[in-house]
């Protein structure tokens, strides 16, 4: 479902408020081409909207996040791309290791697309004082977590927790793969902007349109 472009003002106090938001951070590329810049160019300004979107939240009081970094099938795209969204992510935990939250890495850490410096966060890490809980996907793929609880008994993200609220920027409804088990009972918001220049405020747009929702998860 689409949310429809609002200003509005944090209310005091929502009457429903997600425990666990998932982000899809779509349009990196489509922002580069809107400004005659090539395509792996529109990473880096995408870390930047990632720390305002993860302040925002934190400020909320959103226990935990799942954030898509980059997938399986991500890694097919030119070199060139490949490597600027390997960097930015790589980047984003740099400047997230300055703040308060605990992070784990979820993803197939057994082939060479997972970025080296990133391995040490497969199990979780506190930065700062702890506090929200991040989940940054990593060389994901939903065949390799379901192949994971094949393999071992449990999942690959067996410690992520279900999702309330996915929020999807760039104006694609599409899911691509996003947790689908944990994912399973969540509402979809598709925000129009694109990912890079979120300024955080948007998260307000999908929490509005999150009260209108039905929250009884099927009963």
């Amino acid at each position: 479902m689409r949310a429809e472009r609002m200003t509005v003002e944090l209310p005091t106090r929502y009457a429903r408020m997600p425990s666990h938001v998932g982000i899809i951070p779509d349009g990196n590329r489509r922002w580069a081409d809107q400004r005659g810049l090539p395509r792996g160019e529109g990473y880096r300004p995408g870390v930047d909207a990632a720390l305002r979107v993860f302040s925002e939240l934190e400020r909320l009081g959103i226990s935990e996040i799942s954030v898509y970094g980059f997938t399986q099938e991500n890694v097919h795209r030119p070199p060139e791309q490949r490597k600027a969204f390997q960097g930015a992510c790589v980047e984003a935990v740099a400047r997230l290791s300055e703040l308060n939250a605990e992070l784990r890495t979820v993803g197939d850490s057994g082939t060479s697309m997972f970025p080296p410096a990133l391995l040490p966060y497969t199990e979780r890490v506190r930065f700062g004082k702890g506090g929200t809980k991040v989940n940054l996907l990593i060389n994901y793929s939903w065949k390799w977590d379901v192949g994971m609880l094949q393999e071992t008994g449990r999942l690959g993200s067996h410690d992520v927790t279900p999702i309330d609220l996915i929020i999807r920027w760039g104006g694609r409804s599409r899911l691509s793969g996003f947790l689908p088990i944990q994912s399973v009972y969540a509402d979809i918001c598709v925000l129009d902007g694109l990912w890079p220049d979120s300024t955080g405020n948007d998260v307000r747009e999908a929490l509005e349109w999150y009260q209108e929702q039905d929250p009884t998860r099927g009963g």
